[in-house]
């Protein structure tokens, strides 16, 4: 006599078949997972801010922060040294403030020199104008520490005399907390020395 439960060992086995089948998939989607979960992890340690083509922040998961440390050194001695030398009697104020914010006490006393000496007076009185032409910066490291050496070449505009200069500054830069806006690179200017200053030409 035939009876529709006549194969039940066999629908048995298929369906434990299938559940050791899920079963498996499961745990190897798991691993699957929590293997990517844990790799993208790692590369998200080791992302960091990146330095567009104009010099601002753009996020980016690439390389090691000593990789990009020297693309935003050679950003931030630039934003600097053209907020505190590309002035005239309209932005010296803001420009300075914006520039006090990149380095430590030293740029803030050779501030304070320079407006002792009437620097930012004679600005004012004959309506100059002093635009940096050009930065080029050398970064060195020794020890962990980290040294710069800048040139920069500017003009003082006084109407019909244009005088063509250059300057070369040294100091260190050493690592601190971001601050959007005022220092968006994380770095600090220290040690800041104006070492010489000669005039290129005395007309343009």
């Amino acid at each position: 006599m035939k009876t529709p439960y006549k194969n039940i060992y066999n629908v048995l086995k298929l369906n434990r078949f299938i559940v050791l089948a899920v079963v498996v998939c499961a745990l190897l989607s798991s691993t699957f997972s929590v293997w990517m979960v844990f790799n993208t992890n790692q590369k998200a340690l080791n992302s960091a801010f990146a330095i567009n083509t104009d010099g601002s922040i753009i996020p980016l998961k690439l390389v090691t922060q000593k990789e990009n440390f020297r693309v935003e050194a050679l950003a931030h001695l630039e934003l600097f040294h053209n907020y505190f030398y590309n002035i005239d009697a309209s932005n010296y104020e803001r420009n300075l403030e914006k520039a006090l914010w990149l380095g430590n006490s030293s740029v803030d006393n050779l501030y304070r020199q320079k407006k002792a000496d009437g620097v930012y007076n004679r600005l004012l009185q004959y309506s100059l104008v002093q635009k940096v032409l050009s930065i080029d910066s050398k970064i060195s490291e020794s020890n962990g520490t980290y040294s710069f050496t800048t040139t920069t070449i500017f003009e003082i505009n006084r109407g019909s005399i244009i005088d063509t200069y250059e300057l070369v500054s040294t100091g260190n830069l050493i690592m601190v907390d971001r601050n959007f806006p005022n220092n968006p690179h994380g770095l600090l200017i220290t040690n800041y020395f104006e070492n010489t200053l000669k005039k290129l030409n005395d007309e343009s």
